[in-house]
């Protein structure tokens, strides 16, 4: 399918704010190649010129000269160069040539009338130079009665053109002294090709303001969303039953753990929804193969298997969400992601069509661009170098090519949403794995489980695993990080209940072995 249609499409199932945002120029294109043909430069011609060209250049290039400073005298026929100025507010596209100053010539010469007329076939130009269409005749015609004139001839004005003809009269500009000796250098503004830039530029600019208000909007919503989850999501000590330990009031053997939850409390079901959210991995694979963002497909299809199981669970409904707002929420959760993959889409598809205009641009006129706007040396362009080091218009594509929006908003997400709630593996012992609840921190720094600093103990093991300092056997109550076990039985009131029936039932275990007892036999009374 053509890619205009795959564009439309693509903009239709798109919310309104965004389809508003396309952009079409391919009339312009049209207007362009109609100013270039009434010059005498058809795509045709230019590119035969522009062949000349790259010739000549590397013939330069052989002898250590910078292309398009001069050219060389010996070369057959104009040198032509297609350049963008960049002024603050707008791009100037313009040709600069360079053409032969003629020599003097009989009154005889100057009479017989331009080198089309002569019989095809007789010595005439394979580039036929019609007076009244093509710019290149006119200004040989224009130096060749200048010279006449003025032998030291220094620089020529160029023609204005906006018609099928060539008027050498309707001066507009002033080009800079000759190049080099028998040549001529001569810059032809493109009126018609500044309109198509001007406009390019004027869309993308509009773009990326919208795409500045997209971010502001969605901060704001993401921000909104995180303090009804927080006032949803309660911790422990939310409830009146909560009692927080410390070192002057409790002693470490004897800590018990509640596992009841403030009534509205959704705080596990929102952390199982994170989790999936997390391990389904939606818009970026962190793993190690494939590692990066994913394509559209690929997070549209991850979006979806998300939500499927996030309902597949009850995790959206009354059965897990005791708050209604937490549903709404949720609701708000999913409505972010649609928008983070409507941005993906738009971005791409309009960075896609950025590229396709410019290549049409270059395959229509003739006009070759030197920068890079294949879409695999853009991108790596884009990649490897700072927007402050790139060309104002190219660092403007380059805000869509590079569609680091998307990336934002999902690193806004982990940032700000997600930890709202704790996740148990951050508070994990590095030896069992397992919540280190009843964390010990050693003097080194380092923080394990009281059950993994007992076993250490008892088998001796005066350096801690991790650096190696001997400071296991010197460990005691006074080790005990109060706040990290209140924090732990504030957020993890079911996981601190486990852990510490899990501890009990080892060091029974442990008692029993240490009495000669087998503790997986029954005991019998005689």
């Amino acid at each position: 399918m053509h890619f205009s249609k795959t564009y439309t499409q693509i903009l239709e199932s798109l919310p309104p704010e965004l389809q508003e945002k396309r952009y079409s120029l391919k009339k312009l294109i049209s207007r362009v190649v109609s100013e270039l043909s009434s010059l005498g430069l058809s795509p045709t011609v230019l590119q035969e010129l522009i062949t000349d060209n790259e010739a000549g250049t590397s013939k330069d290039g052989d002898n250590g000269t910078d292309e398009g400073t001069h050219s060389d005298s010996s070369a057959e026929g104009p040198r032509i160069v297609y350049e963008l100025v960049e002024h603050l507010d707008r791009i100037e596209p313009h040709l600069k040539l360079w053409v032969d100053i003629p020599e003097s010539q009989s009154s005889t010469d100057a009479e017989r009338g331009p080198p089309d007329e002569e019989p095809e076939g007789e010595g005439g130009s394979s580039r036929e130079m019609k007076p009244t269409t093509n710019v290149l005749w006119s200004l040989h015609q224009k130096l060749q009665e200048r010279q006449n004139v003025d032998p030291e001839l220094e620089s020529l004005e160029v023609p204005h053109v906006s018609g099928p003809g060539v008027d050498v009269d309707d001066v507009t500009e002033i080009t800079s002294p000759a190049v080099a000796k028998g040549k001529q250098e001569v810059v032809i503004p493109l009126i018609s090709d500044t309109e198509f830039f001007n406009n390019l530029i004027s869309a993308l600019e509009g773009m990326s303001t919208h795409m500045s208000t997209v971010h502001q909007e969605f901060t704001k919503s993401l921000k909104s969303l995180s303090r009804t989850i927080s006032e949803s999501a309660l911790p422990a000590s939310a409830s009146p039953s909560f009692h927080a330990h410390s070192a002057v009031s409790s002693h470490p053997g004897s800590i018990m753990v509640s596992a009841m939850q403030p009534r509205q409390s959704d705080l596990y079901s929102w952390r199982e929804i994170f989790q999936l959210y997390v391990d389904t991995e939606v818009f970026e694979h962190v793993g190690e193969v494939d590692h990066g963002e994913r394509s559209v497909e690929e997070s549209e299809k991850k979006l979806k298997l998300f939500v499927e199981q996030a309902t597949q669970r009850g995790l959206a409904d009354h059965r897990n969400f005791k708050s209604p707002t937490s549903r709404k929420a949720f609701e708000s959760f999913i409505e972010l992601n649609l928008l983070i993959l409507n941005i993906k889409k738009f971005s791409e598809a309009s960075a896609e069509a950025t590229r396709k205009i410019i290549k049409k641009h270059t395959k229509r006129t003739a006009l070759p661009l030197s920068y890079p706007f294949t879409k695999s040396s853009f991108t790596s362009l884009v990649s490897s170098t700072s927007s402050s080091a790139l060309p104002s218009h190219l660092a403007l594509f380059s805000r869509l090519t590079a569609t680091s929006l998307p990336r934002t908003l999902v690193q806004a997400i982990g940032e700000t949403l997600l930890p709202i709630i704790p996740h148990v593996d951050d508070y994990a012992c590095l030896i069992c794995t397992s919540i280190a609840f009843k964390p010990i921190r050693l003097d080194c720094g380092h923080l394990f489980c009281v059950r993994c600093l007992v076993k250490m103990q008892k088998r001796a093991q005066a350096d801690c695993p991790l650096c190696r300092a001997p400071v296991v056997l010197s460990a005691n109550k006074s080790n005990v990080d109060w706040a990290l076990l209140n924090f732990m039985q504030d957020w993890f009131p079911l996981e601190s209940k486990e852990k510490l029936k899990s501890n009990d039932r080892e060091a029974a275990r442990e008692e029993m072995e240490e009495l000669g007892l087998d503790p997986d036999k029954a005991c019998l009374v005689m």
